[in-house]
Parts: structure tokens; C-alpha cells; sequence
């Protein structure tokens, strides 16, 4: 039985935090999802004959010897097996419903720490928690270094421990166990880059961690800020890749640095993975960054009229998504707290943007079909969560509200096929939108985000968006021909290494 099925197949009430799970007949269906259930209340005790009190223990001592009374029957407690892959018996669902419970029980309390600890860093809106200096300068947030660390560890058990007990409950061991081994292996060659990007994300002041725009846990954004804060500077609200999965905002790091020292701010928003949330939780987390991102960002010292949107791989999907969800309310006259008009630009990186096109290969990398299903909430939501379907079937007003939409795609990207975005290139030119593709020819799904800005030197990413975002301004051009070139933070041969050990 896929998961679709399995997680849809009961009558059991729907909480929009645990989909489709099926609460065990013993419990109420609210106590499933509810981060505050007790654990005690997934205990099972087993009956057994109650061991005879000694009498003297009682009475005091006594002159004769205590009559023995007969030892009670050995009884072993049954034990229960683990449900396999695709059980069709009551019992499977009992049993993931009971591990599913536990793992979000344990989350709730993480989140609520975490939480509490973000919010105590935050005491005012998100727009005061690193309001600007009387001056133009940024008054650093007064979180610790030990929160930061905190919330960020907290934030990756809670999705790590929920995603693989998804994943062991479903029958998933060895391919992805190989893909865990092999994305090990990978971090560990490029370590030394990923300390030194580290240190700046946490200890540089041009770093500005964990600003809060939304109520949900995950919706905190980190921006990087120029060192010259003499002017309005042009922002990139990027949304970072995952699988869905394992996104987080401090993967935009590098990204962060690169365009910070090019007099660029950037944004890099967080949102719920899977399975704390599915595509419509991540979409809707998106599109409240970007609107703080719209609404906000004169106050960090941004241009609220050069504001160009990206995403990578996963990130590239959801970007998509929001941006076209949000031309579609527009054009129908729907309200919105951000406009399509005010992103100058949409940038696209390895995204997949035909959700039905990509399934079977998915399920061919790893991704089974029926998590992936999951996530995109099942096989009728992939159109509506498909932005070239989306595009084809778009008014003509719809059409005319999107922005320039460039999108980038290595030739050797096994992960996402660069077909994906020649096709909804294609449809958008068709349909009358302003539209390109660059390809980056024999780069992999993580080169150009990754590697190629490790190895240092020039960095075709960089300067492709850097092309887009100052065609007008010959002045930044000029500037950024003088910023220095950035130095090599790996050595090459841990580069060339990684990148055949690269499961993606």
C-alpha cells in the first residue's frame, strides 16, 4: 500500500500538523498530534500475578516459619512485530501511529525550548527584533552564540528524527542508509570550507541570525548585510534547497558571503520541512518571507525596488510556487501583503518545476514514490503544486504580472534533469512571459552552488546574477570589478573527490 493510501485510508479526523495519520483506537485522535500528550500514555503494562507480602513485614516478627506459597505462573509478555513496508493489517498503522506519536511528542517539547528561547531573543515584532540605528547603522541582535547554536541543533533533531522514522516505519533502509554514508563522506572532504563559512555565519557582523517573520517555528530568516551601508542596496530573497527534507536557512551561507562582499543583501529564508509541514506549508512559509522581505527590508538597509527572488533545487520549486500562486491572486483581485510587481527578477536554480514529470525519477534516486507523494499531498495536488502546469493554464493578466524569470541548470545535473527548466523556459516564452536559460555546461546538481565557490577564483553563479541585477547601473559594475577575488577555501583534490562521492 503506497503512503498516499495509507496515511488517506481511514475516516479518522485530519490535524493540519499530522496528515492523514491514523490515531490507534485506545487513544483520541487529538492526543496523536499534540506536542504536550504525556509519554507515559504510550506505555503498555502486562498483567502478572502480584508477588505474596511477607507476613512479618506486617504483623512484626513471628515464631513460625511463613507458609510458602506457590510461585505464580511464568508468563512472558507478547511481543509485537514491526509492521513491514506495504502491510495491509490494522496492526501497521497501529504501530506507525504509536512511533509517529512518540517522535512528535519528543519534537514538541524540542520546538517549544527552542521556541521559547527564539521568541525571548525576540521580545518585540519581527521588524523590532534588529531594528536600525539612529544613523543608518544595525544594532546587533542580543542573542548569544549558545542560543543560536541551540535553536539551530534543536531544529535539525526535530526534522531528522521525524524524517527517518517516516522513513523506517515504510520499509526504507538500505538505499537511503548508502545515500546518508555517501553525503557523510562528501561533508567531510569539504569540511575545511564549511568551518571557515561557518565561523563568518556565526561570528561576522555582517551576519544578522534568526530574524523572526511569521509564528511558526521554522519561519526566521538571516540576512547578510555589506560592510557599506552608505546606500539602499539591491536584495535577493533566496530560498534554500533540501528535498524537502532537510532544508535550512544557513545552507545560503556561501551564497550570502559571495553576494554580501558584491554589495548585494541577501535574505535567506527558512521554512517547515517535511514532515513537520508539506509543499503548502512550505509555499505558505515562503511567501510570508518574501512579504517581510518586501514590506521590511528599507530598515536593513535595502532598496524595496531592486528585490529579486531566488531558489535552489527544492528551494527553486517552492520559489516558483509562491510566485505564481501569488501572480494567480493578484490578477483575480484577491488581497495580498506582497505584490508580484515589486520582484524585479525571479531566479531559478536546478529547481524542477513539472512535479508529474519528476516522480518516477525521484523514486529511481531515492526519494520513494510514496513519501514524495506525501509531501506534495498526494497525486491530485500535483498540478496545483506544478509551476509550468500552472503557467499553461494562467490567464494572459496572470502572465503579464511575472517578472523576468531566469533560470540556471547544470548539463550533467543527474539530481533534476536540466530538461526541467528548458521545458518551463519554453511554456513561458510560449505563454508570453519574459524568460531564459543558462546552462552550465558539465556541472553537477551541487557544482555551481558548492563547489565552484569553494574552489575560489571566478564564480560563474555570481556573476551571472550579478549581470542580471546591475544591467542598468554601470557605476556597481565598476565597483564590483574592483572587489577582491575571493580565495580558494578547499584544496582541489577534495573538490574532484566529492564531487564522484556526491550522492546528489
Amino acid at each position: 500500500m503506497g503512503v498516499s493510501s495509507f496515511l488517506n485510508s481511514t475516516g479518522a479526523p485530519k490535524d493540519k500538523g499530522c496528515r492523514g495519520l491514523e490515531a490507534p483506537p485506545t487513544f483520541a485522535p487529538h492526543m496523536l498530534c499534540s506536542p504536550r500528550a504525556p509519554h507515559a500514555s504510550l506505555v503498555v503494562t502486562h498483567s502478572r500475578s502480584p508477588a505474596p507480602a511477607s507476613t512479618s513485614s506486617f504483623l512484626g516478627p513471628t515464631t513460625s516459619r511463613p507458609r510458602r506459597l506457590p510461585a505464580p505462573p511464568s508468563r512472558t509478555p507478547p511481543t509485537r512485530a514491526r509492521p513491514k513496508a506495504n502491510s495491509n493489517l490494522p496492526t501497521a498503522r497501529r504501530h506507525f501511529a504509536f512511533a509517529m506519536r512518540a517522535s512528535v511528542d519528543e519534537a514538541g517539547a524540542l520546538l517549544a525550548r527552542s521556541d521559547s528561547a527564539g521568541r525571548r531573543r525576540h521580545p518585540a515584532s519581527p521588524v523590532q527584533s534588529a531594528s536600525p540605528r539612529p544613523g543608518g547603522g544595525l544594532r546587533r541582535q542580543s542573542s548569544s552564540f549558545r542560543d543560536d547554536v541551540g535553536h539551530a541543533a534543536s531544529e535539525t533533531y526535530l526534522v531528522s528524527r521525524l524524517a527517518f522514522t517516516l522513513l523506517r516505519y515504510l520499509g526504507i533502509g538500505y538505499r537511503w542508509m548508502s545515500q546518508l554514508l555517501a553525503l557523510t563522506i562528501y561533508a567531510i572532504l569539504l569540511m575545511p570550507g564549511f568551518i571557515q563559512v561557518g565561523y563568518y555565519y556565526f561570528f561576522s557582523s555582517q551576519v544578522h541570525r534568526s530574524i523572526v517573520y511569521g509564528d511558526q517555528p521554522r519561519n526566521r530568516l538571516d540576512l547578510y548585510i555589506p560592510k557599506d551601508n552608505s546606500r539602499p542596496y539591491p536584495v535577493v530573497a533566496f530560498v534554500t534547497g533540501g528535498a524537502w527534507i532537510i532544508g535550512y536557512k544557513a545552507w545560503g551561507a556561501l551564497l550570502g558571503r559571495r553576494l554580501a562582499e558584491r554589495g548585494i543583501i541577501v535574505a535567506c529564508i527558512d521554512y517547515r520541512n517535511f514532515p513537520q509541514g508539506t509543499i503548502g506549508d512550505m509555499v505558505n512559509d515562503a511567501s510570508q518571507g518574501i512579504s517581510f522581505v518586501c514590506n521590511n527590508i528599507a530598515s536593513y538597509g535595502g532598496d524595496p525596488n531592486q528585490i529579486y527572488l531566488m531558489g535552489q533545487s527544492a528551494g527553486a520549486h517552492i520559489a516558483a510556487c509562491a510566485l505564481m500562486e501569488q501572480a494567480v491572486k493578484e490578477s483575480s483581485g484577491h488581497p495580498v501583503s506582497w505584490s508580484v510587481t515589486q520582484i524585479k527578477a525571479y531566479f531559478g536554480l536546478s529547481g524542477g518545476y513539472n512535479i508529474h514529470n519528476l516522480v518516477d525519477h525521484f523514486n529511481e534516486r531515492g526519494l520513494h514514490r510514496s513519501i514524495f507523494l506525501s509531501i506534495m499531498e498526494g497525486e491530485e495536488s500535483l498540478s496545483r503544486y506544478s509551476p509550468e502546469i500552472v503557467a499553461k493554464k494562467s490567464s494572459a493578466e496572470t502572465i503579464t504580472l511575472l517578472p523576468l524569470i531566469v533560470l540556471m541548470h547544470g548539463t550533467e545535473d543527474y539530481s533534476i534533469p536540466s530538461s526541467s527548466s528548458q521545458t518551463f523556459v519554453d511554456v513561458l516564452q510560449q505563454a508570453g512571459a519574459q524568460a531564459r536559460l543558462l546552462l552550465y555546461e558539465g556541472k553537477t546538481h551541487t557544482d555551481i552552488f558548492l563547489q565552484d565557490p569553494l574552489r575560489g577564483g571566478r564564480d560563474p553563479l555570481v556573476e551571472d546574477l550579478l549581470s542580471v541585477i546591475h544591467a542598468d547601473d554601470t557605476i556597481a559594475r565598476q565597483k564590483i570589478s574592483l572587489a577582491p577575488t575571493p580565495r580558494r577555501l578547499v584544496f582541489e583534490w577534495q573538490l574532484k573527490l566529492a564531487r564522484r562521492i556526491s550522492p546528489f
